[in-house]
């Protein structure tokens, strides 16, 4: 009976670890080289909770992410790719979002210079369904007109699975220094601030008549 008991408390402890852990983008690849669990990207110590205050500072690179010192920052080329990989696949539906902002140093900067998006991913529509991006790793080219220095490049998977309750935003930061580049200067947005709660891809409601989305923030920066 005892054994029975154990089996059962371990069983459902898995359950509830399961279902609170949610997924966090740990690990950076650049130069074709992945890097370790929070090598080059800023610890999390939110224990993998999202982030659901449009006005929290913690929108920027998570919470405990706003400073650097215990992470190591990595140089890649102006127009190479940089890959972030998280614990477990993304598991909530949502669109997924990268941006960068040029800092004096990327290991002491606390995000709260511009940012300017690169990239972004929402669904595709076919046949009346939505499929989204759901995976383990998303990769983005840096712009190669940027010019050289430190940034802070952080990815956002926006969980907008619960229609009614907050969504759910799960970010992190790497820090990057960028050689080679170019001189184009983008205009940026402030982090808290950069998704507006009237936003019609913050307020989707994926289970009804959803036939169109808009990815919530500002336009891609391009060269």
């Amino acid at each position: 009976m005892k054994s029975i008991l154990s089996t059962v408390a371990l069983a459902s402890a898995l359950f509830l670890e399961a279902a609170n852990g949610h997924y966090i983008f740990q690990k950076l690849t650049a130069n074709g080289v992945q890097g370790g669990v929070y090598q080059n990207v800023r610890k999390n110590t939110n224990n993998n909770s999202p982030v659901t205050d449009l006005a929290d500072k913690d929108l920027r690179c998570n919470v405990g992410g706003g400073s650097g010192a215990a992470t190591t920052t990595v140089s890649a080329a102006a127009g190479s790719s940089l890959t972030f990989t998280a614990d477990v696949a993304v598991y909530h539906q949502g669109p997924v979002a990268f941006y960068m902002t040029k800092v004096d140093s990327a290991a002491a900067a606390d995000g709260s210079t511009p940012w300017f998006k690169i990239k972004e991913i929402g669904p595709t529509f076919s046949g009346g369904q939505a499929t989204w991006d759901m995976s383990l790793s998303y990769s983005v080219t840096i712009p190669s007109c940027v010019p050289a220095g430190d940034y802070l490049v952080r990815i956002e998977q926006l969980g907008i699975h619960n229609p009614g309750s907050p969504p759910q935003f799960y970010i992190s930061c790497a820090q990057v220094k960028v050689t080679g580049g170019g001189s184009k200067s983008f205009s940026g947005v402030s982090i808290p601030g950069h998704v507006k709660s009237t936003d019609p891809g913050y307020t989707a409601n994926i289970y009804n008549n959803f036939n169109s989305y808009t990815v919530p923030g500002p336009a891609v920066s391009t060269c």
